[in-house]
């Protein structure tokens, strides 16, 4: 065998090897494409589509952790707690954190914007309270522990019909008495409940709102008749002018707020509101001195707030709010807020009470005041996302 044959030879054997193996090759299969998920910027940040469909997605929430201490007058301190060592009464911190976890969706139909929100709150911790006087109901809550786990809201509204678990409208439509902390020393108004609201917006600045309202607790209906509040607000680029009416209808009493706030400029925000409500039928919550119902919670026919924030720069704001009522209950709170980075602000706060019907035993079981005059302060860690 010559060379010449040897290597014809080879280069037959080798297409010969070559056409068996692609007789034999392997067909890899199309990748499936992937579906990732779509940003939403129709509602604002943060906001997703849930694959497959048009509904648009928000998580979100808080961690906060808030250390207390001073009288329980102010709602921040624990006051005459057993010692381990028997050996007396003591003090200590108010403690608690909390997770709060929001949702949000939102999506577009021929009958308006579908929204719903919904916000649960999971506590850890003890409570403040003075617990010289133990009941078997609270004996032990001076001890930090896993609090009862709450729905704060959880509502739908389409186009401008809102149902399901809500704050009252008397307090979010005109709004909260500012931002400070505690903002109930002198209370302006029941909050949780079932609503079937009606809101309404003409594009000018001016709203109205019209809610039929369950109550919670002591003040829940107890009729096929709701609580019934209505609104008005007028809104510009200096402030704005609001007022509230509320029909309460266990006790058939009524109660409104009007409120005034004012953007004096960048630096500077200020607000002042006023209640009035009757109280000719109402027969508990310490009668005596003008009786309460869901939305007149305040001591008297009438009360006032007032306050505002100033900005010190884009990191640190003061915040100030003081409100008073026909008991002669006076109340201060202010406090200096701090954003460490962004999402992450700490809050140092010192709150102001004087039980004004301090003689009066019911009435002082309202303040939770062992005092005339209390005072304590409140530091607040919370890191919102």
């Amino acid at each position: 065998m010559n060379i010449k044959s040897l290597l014809l030879g080879s280069a037959a054997a080798l297409i010969a090897v070559s056409g068996a193996r692609a007789a034999d090759a392997v067909v890899v299969a199309e990748p499936e494409p992937a579906e990732y998920v779509k940003i939403c910027d129709v509602y604002g940040a943060g906001y997703f589509y849930i694959p497959g469909t048009e509904t648009c997605l928000r998580i979100g929430g808080y961690v906060r952790y808030d250390i207390g201490v001073g009288d329980s007058g102010s709602f921040d301190g624990v006051n005459h707690v057993p010692d381990h060592m028997d050996d007396g009464d003591h003090d200590t911190y108010y403690k608690n954190t909390r997770f709060t976890l929001k949702t949000w969706t939102g999506q577009e139909t021929e009958l308006g914007t579908l929204k719903t929100y919904t916000e649960t709150r999971f506590n850890f911790g003890n409570s403040s309270n003075d617990y010289s006087d133990q009941t078997a109901d609270n004996a032990d809550n001076w001890q930090a522990r896993n609090k009862d786990v709450t729905l704060n809201f959880a509502w739908i509204q389409l186009g401008g019909l809102r149902v399901g678990k809500d704050e009252s409208a008397f307090d979010t439509f005109i709004g909260y008495a500012g931002n400070v902390i505690q903002d109930t020393l002198v209370p302006y108004g029941g909050f949780d409940t079932n609503v079937v609201q009606y809101y309404f917006d003409a594009g000018n600045g001016f709203s109205a709102v019209v809610s039929l309202e369950e109550g919670y607790g002591d003040y829940s209906i107890d009729s096929y008749v709701p609580h019934v509040v209505g609104g008005l607000k007028w809104t510009q680029g200096w402030g704005a002018v609001s007022g509230v009416i509320a029909y309460d209808s266990n006790y058939e009493e009524v109660a409104g707020k009007v409120r005034l706030d004012v953007t004096v400029n960048d630096a500077i925000s200020l607000f002042i509101m006023g209640g009035y409500g009757t109280d000719d039928n109402y027969q508990d919550f310490f009668a005596d001195t003008g009786g309460r119902g869901f939305y007149k919670q305040w001591a008297g026919n009438w009360a006032v707030w007032g306050g505002g924030t100033y900005k010190f720069n884009e990191k640190t704001s003061f915040n100030l709010q003081a409100s008073y009522d026909e008991g002669k209950n006076l109340g201060i709170a202010a406090n200096v807020a701090y954003d460490v980075v962004p999402g992450f602000t700490v809050t140092a706060e010192v709150d102001y009470l004087n039980a004004g019907k301090f003689d009066d035993a019911d009435f002082s079981d309202w303040t939770n005041a062992n005092k005339k005059s209390s005072v304590g302060g409140l530091l607040r860690f919370q890191r919102s996302f």
